[in-house]
């Protein structure tokens, strides 16, 4: 396997193509069945993807939103084109870890759910996120993901591409 420069090269260097945004995220907690989680369009998730370069199937992502109690937690991870139908359509995953971070704004992640019980158990408060989803790009820089988040949370949202 090949190691990627995520360093922009000097031709890249000015160029926004390798950054997109992720917002309007839906979610809905199919696997356990919770009624009292926080879902639909209620998690305010927002996060900034970076491609190592240009023909790249990996991607950093940073972000933030409010976890299944409500509380503010922060996402890192990475993204991985798992198979490319043409143009439009990608099957992607995404690996990251959700949970506290030492900014005040992520404190209180680990206050319930699963998340407090990881804080138990490690010290920290968090969730490894396991995500697959089939993205359709209507534009090059438009559009949208459906996808599955285990253990059995359906989530949808959007891409914006620059």
């Amino acid at each position: 396997m090949e190691v990627e420069n995520i360093i922009p090269t000097e031709s890249e260097n000015n160029t926004l193509d390798l950054f997109s945004i992720n917002t309007g995220s839906f979610l809905y907690h199919a696997f356990p069945k919770n009624d009292d989680s926080n879902q639909y369009f209620d998690n305010r998730l927002f996060f900034i993807e970076r491609k190592f370069s240009v023909d790249s199937d990996y991607s950093l992502v940073a972000g933030t939103f409010l976890n299944s109690q409500k509380n503010r937690c922060v996402l890192l991870g990475m993204r991985n084109d798992l198979y490319r139908f043409d143009d439009n359509l990608v099957i992607k995953g995404v690996y990251a870890y959700a949970g506290e971070f030492f900014i005040s704004a992520f404190e209180r992640c680990g206050d319930d759910g699963f998340y407090e019980t990881m804080r138990e158990h490690t010290g920290v408060a968090f969730a490894p996120y396991i995500y697959h989803a089939a993205q359709y790009n209507f534009t090059d820089y438009w559009g949208v993901e459906a996808g599955l988040m285990l253990p059995g949370i359906v989530v949808m949202s959007m891409q914006w591409s620059f």
